[in-house]
């Protein structure tokens, strides 16, 4: 994999065109790494508009894209924009191998080149785009996916990507080198589930069933059950459950345990806590039940969520 494309079209992101100049458009011989040739292939060989400022100068037409390894589909501020025929079918076209980052598949789902394969995008568009792609496989929990072609998760995703294309054409040492060189891991744990906003566990409006989850929260760390809740509401463990499901979508027991998790993310990402006092305080026992539990919810034990979203002391 010596020449790499990058597919250049308006209101494409400015990051994803400097992910891909940053691994390939870099002398790094002197390290192992390349060296490669790196084409800018744009309609007409046009100056292209990126996101969120500034312009990119085309060394080629999309005809550029013949001859390369490799073809880097970025992503567009508005990932539904209309593509050039002419595009669409270099693409198809295309022998080597093509990898979208972040919102680019959604170019490859126009181009038809997702249907019957895996793929992914940044978690806030997968809703989006098994719209756009309904007979794609979309894989939600995934740093990137590799199906024929190859497609990333939001931003930072597409340098996993990158890494795992050096990797895989020049082996581990030279990919590992080039981390180095990104002050980066070769590879990062977990998939895409870890970066996402937590919904908050529905509060329901009843006036009885709000005053029992305010006084749950409050009480996390104890020793605190479906009984209890439903004690404090004062009625039937059955009839609260029946209330409970009515008004939040979600049991009593799924709830606390909800409620548990998202209290030992927070005291990772803000204490120093012993994993086991993280575990103690949010209500979940034990270390080994912590890690047992944001593995099932996140891919990933605590520790490594804590290295990856712990808040430095005043900020």
């Amino acid at each position: 994999m010596r020449v790499v494309g990058v597919l250049l079209l308006p209101g494409t992101r400015a990051f994803d065109v400097s992910v891909a100049a940053e691994v390939w458009g870099v002398d790094r011989s002197d390290a192992g790494v390349g060296p490669f040739e790196l084409r800018l292939c744009a309609p007409g060989r046009a100056r292209t508009p990126v996101h969120p400022v500034g312009e990119v100068a085309a060394t080629h037409g999309v005809a550029g894209i013949e001859g390369c390894d490799l073809v880097v589909v970025p992503g567009r501020v508005d990932p539904r924009a209309p593509v050039p025929e002419g595009v669409l079918r270099a693409l198809r076209s295309f022998g080597g191998t093509v990898a979208a980052l972040c919102s680019g598949a959604f170019t490859l789902a126009a181009a038809g080149m997702l249907d019957g394969r895996a793929a992914t995008t940044h978690w806030r568009l997968l809703d989006e785009l098994e719209g756009a792609a309904p007979k794609a496989r979309v894989l939600r929990d995934v740093l990137y996916a590799e199906d024929g072609v190859l497609t990333s998760a939001g931003v930072v995703g597409g340098l996993d990507l990158c890494l795992h294309l050096v990797r895989r054409a020049h082996g581990a040492s030279v990919a590992a080198a080039l981390a180095r060189r990104l002050v980066m891991p070769p590879s990062r744990e977990g998939g895409q589930r870890q970066y996402v906003d937590p919904p908050l566990p529905s509060r329901p409006e009843r006036a009885g069933l709000a005053s029992t989850v305010d006084w749950a929260v409050a009480r996390l760390g104890t020793p605190l059950g479906v009984a209890d809740l439903a004690g404090h509401a004062g009625l039937s463990e059955r009839t609260f459950h029946r209330a409970f499901l009515a008004a939040t979508g979600s049991t009593p027991g799924r709830w606390l345990l909800a409620q548990r998790v998202l209290l030992a993310r927070r005291l990772l990402e803000t204490t120093d806590l012993p994993v086991r006092r993280v575990a103690e305080r949010a209500g979940l026992g034990t270390a080994a039940n912590l890690r047992r539990r944001l593995r099932a919810e996140l891919g990933v034990g605590p520790d490594a969520y804590r290295r990856a979203f712990r808040v430095p002391a005043g900020c």
